[in-house]
């Protein structure tokens, strides 16, 4: 169950009709790598809402906030300020593999094709994978991007199927907000890839809920890790204003204990699926928001993020691998622990 669904509300924004970002019309797929005991990781495949990005490019922009990281193609989006790809996610030994991948898939859309910037994000999961096994092959992109749907799991899943949180575990997690401007309504969605943060850090609406649960089991490598956020809106926005937008998805991962350690990877990669710059028209009309008018936007983006993050360890499950073990995030004990500190809402 999602943060909402247990009476944990974050934010004050209403929430998307999926509480993801499918709210955007993005699909999402996974391809999940369970093998032996050592083998916990896969890829998580983001297909944008048009049928070939290639030629339907929409406005995009980067932030890194700790550059610990080995993203794929963000040179290209803070150049020209658009993506032509989907976006995947995968481990960080796997980012090559995987960006192999997605350009054949580039080239099977556009046989014309003669450059191409693939866009790949990762986090490191060799804590309950054994990354040195390059498990992931073309053939899991691929099964991703087969899988993609609107409807996606969130969790151990995927990308986040070895990936650990703030020493229990990680994995996937998204959600979504709805605001209006000008008597128009825009949503803002985020989706994470958690795989950071130390256990006493961890603090959900507020509550400093690591604290409460410092001595719960299967605590290791304290304070590694990353977080790769990818953030979306049907605002119109440039890919200045997109920048801006994704520098507040720190904002909600700062809320929820993320403290940007030296060791942690976080960058965002922002998207607008509002209009498309079309590869065959010499010149077209845009149109965006004006910058007064973005604070809810950001507001939103910061919620998003926040909660996609909490989501991910609500929706993750115990995991075991590489000899090692991340316990899920205890329910339950959750639930007494926002219920004393007064912050559980009831229907």
């Amino acid at each position: 169950m999602k943060a909402p669904e247990l009476g944990i509300r974050i934010g004050l924004h209403p929430h998307g009709k999926r509480n993801s970002i499918a709210d955007l019309g993005v699909k999402v797929g996974h391809s999940t790598i369970i093998d032996g005991d050592d083998i916990r990781t896969g890829v998580t495949v983001l297909l944008p809402p048009v049928k070939n990005p290639y030629r339907e490019r929409l406005f995009s922009a980067t932030f890194v906030m700790n550059g610990f990281s080995k993203p794929i193609g963000f040179v290209q989006v803070d150049e020209l300020g658009y993506i032509e790809t989907p976006v995947a996610l995968t481990n960080t030994l796997s980012v090559y593999t995987v960006a192999n991948a997605m350009v054949k898939h580039m080239i099977e859309l556009n046989p014309e094709l003669r450059s191409v910037s693939p866009l790949v994000m990762e986090c490191n999961d060799s804590y309950l994978n054994n990354i040195r096994k390059l498990a992931v092959g073309e053939e899991h992109y691929f099964e991703a991007v087969k899988n993609a749907k609107l409807d996606f799991e969130e969790g151990s899943v995927g990308a986040g199927t070895g990936m650990s949180a703030f020493e229990f575990k990680g994995g996937i997690g998204s959600s979504s907000r709805v605001v209006e401007i000008g008597g128009e309504e825009y949503a803002v969605a985020s989706l994470v890839l958690a795989n950071f943060g130390r256990r006493e850090d961890l603090t959900i609406a507020g509550v400093p809920v690591g604290l409460e649960l410092k001595d719960y089991p299967g605590r290791g490598t304290s304070g590694r890790g990353s977080i790769s956020m990818v953030v979306a809106t049907n605002a119109p926005l440039t890919a200045r204003q997109l920048r801006r937008l994704g520098k507040r998805a720190v904002v909600g991962l700062a809320r929820t204990g993320g403290y940007a350690y030296h060791g942690s990877g976080d960058v965002v990669l922002a998207f607008s699926t509002a209009q498309t710059v079309p590869l065959d028209k010499e010149a077209h009309l845009l149109s965006f928001l004006p910058d007064n008018a973005l604070s809810p936007l950001f507001r939103a983006a910061a919620e998003a993020t926040e909660e996609a993050v909490i989501n991910a360890l609500l929706q993750a499950r115990t995991v075991e691998g590489n000899g090692h073990v991340r316990y899920a995030l205890p329910v339950d004990r959750l639930l007494e622990i926002m219920e004393r500190y007064g912050r559980i809402e009831r229907a």
